[in-house]
């Protein structure tokens, strides 16, 4: 084997490792710290938000963090791996003192540690899978940490079902989520990030100015994700809240958002991670958007059962994609060596709006029904679909034989 092969085998074989543990920590930000809050310790709204949008505020620092980790000349798998391990510690705080401000501060911490790494890793992806499989070889690692996410949602629901009370000892365990997360990061190959001599933090965000299909993706994914992200916590509040209908039980609520997504993602994840691959980026993403529209409407029309699970089936078809294109998408493009910069900006705006819409969202449903502002979060993803879909087509029209986005082309 050659050493970039032999980088990809080592890549591939520690992130199958880590995704796992990445997949149990996944039910923390989806359900469980959620429930914890609305049924053990009554948060308010805006305590709820908050702790909605604690991986927002990580991905807000992106830009800081990878400006941070290039000027230090600094591993992006090992600063991953560090902020990955202040993760664990967090976790372990928040089990030691259970306290309401504990829970509230350590967990919202945690979750914004694990989001400072996704640019980072975005990079060792560009770096050590090739470009050819990329997305099926994530989608692979992906169907591992979806299936631990399910299977978890399920254990974890069951357990504080029988007892609240054991949210401490969850919370233990998502520390050694983290720590063993950490152990599997620092194993990775990575190369230092490339210096661009600046320590302005916010440099990246020329890229907007200069790069005219970055800034079109963006604007979209603006509009898509804002909506996506209002809805999103509103699952576990529109099933545990008394508000809504008689709250259903902790089995139910993880099944309903923890464990039949994640079997939808596992089944469709090799799907798109293939498509990923071979499709042009902006209609791939149409797609999607349409999906997670029709999950939305499907979810929060009604209390009734068939459509909850409806709801549940197409938010997992449509993260199976989302998980892949969101990951990597600024890989179809972006200079190589400039992939972090790239994913720091895009990330920063989804910190930006995951720290917003929450806030939004809970205050929004003290005067309108959660069904109207499902209608409304739905129209704003199917107006981004539409301007892909021009976009799309204007480029068909003018060139029918070139792709939408190809690699290593800006435009």
């Amino acid at each position: 084997m050659t050493t970039a092969e032999l980088i990809t085998a080592r890549t591939f074989r520690y992130e199958r490792w880590r995704a796992g543990a990445h997949g149990m920590l996944e039910t923390a930000a989806q359900t469980f710290l959620l429930l914890i809050a609305v049924q053990y310790y009554a948060a308010g709204p805006t305590a709820k938000a908050l702790l909605a949008s604690g991986g927002s505020f990580g991905m807000l620092l992106s830009l800081l963090v990878v400006s941070v980790v290039a000027n230090s000349g600094l591993r992006p798998a090992r600063a991953a791996a560090m902020l990955t391990a202040l993760g664990a510690l967090c976790m372990g705080v928040v089990a030691a003192v259970p306290t309401p401000v504990v829970f509230l501060a350590g967990s919202i911490t945690a979750m914004a540690l694990l989001a400072m790494t996704i640019p980072l890793l975005t990079q060792v992806y560009q770096d050590n899978y090739p470009s050819q499989s990329r997305g099926r070889l994530f989608s692979l690692t992906m169907m591992i940490r979806i299936g631990t996410a399910a299977a978890f949602a399920e254990a974890a629901g069951r357990v504080l079902a029988a007892d609240m009370q054991w949210s401490r000892w969850l919370m233990l365990v998502y520390c050694g989520a983290f720590a063993f997360s950490a152990v599997c990061l620092a194993r990775l190959d990575s190369k230092p990030l490339a210096r661009s001599g600046r320590t302005n933090p916010l440099r990246a965000l020329r890229y907007v100015r200069e790069d005219r299909v970055f800034r079109l993706t963006l604007i979209v994914w603006m509009l898509m994700g804002f909506a996506n992200l209002m809805m999103w916590p509103m699952r576990v509040e529109f099933l545990a809240n008394p508000r809504y209908g008689p709250p259903l039980a902790a089995t139910s609520i993880a099944l309903l958002t923890g464990v039949i997504p994640n079997i939808a993602r596992l089944l469709l994840s090799p799907l798109w991670g293939r498509l990923f691959d071979r499709m042009d980026f902006l209609s791939l993403r149409a797609a999607l958007n349409l999906g997670f529209a029709l999950g939305i409407l499907a979810f929060f029309t009604s209390r009734e059962m068939p459509g909850l699970l409806a709801g549940a089936v197409i938010f997992g078809i449509s993260n199976a994609g989302g998980d892949v294109a969101w990951t990597l998408w600024v890989t179809k493009f972006a200079p190589p060596e400039r992939v972090a910069e790239y994913m720091a900006v895009h990330t920063f705006f989804t910190g930006l709006r995951g720290v917003v819409a929450p806030l939004v969202a809970f205050n929004l449903v003290a005067y309108v029904s959660i069904g109207a502002l499902g209608w409304v979060c739905a129209a704003m993803i199917v107006a981004a679909s539409l301007i892909l879909v021009a976009e799309v087509r204007g480029r068909k029209a003018a060139d029918p034989g070139t792709k939408l986005i190809e690699e290593g082309t800006r435009t």
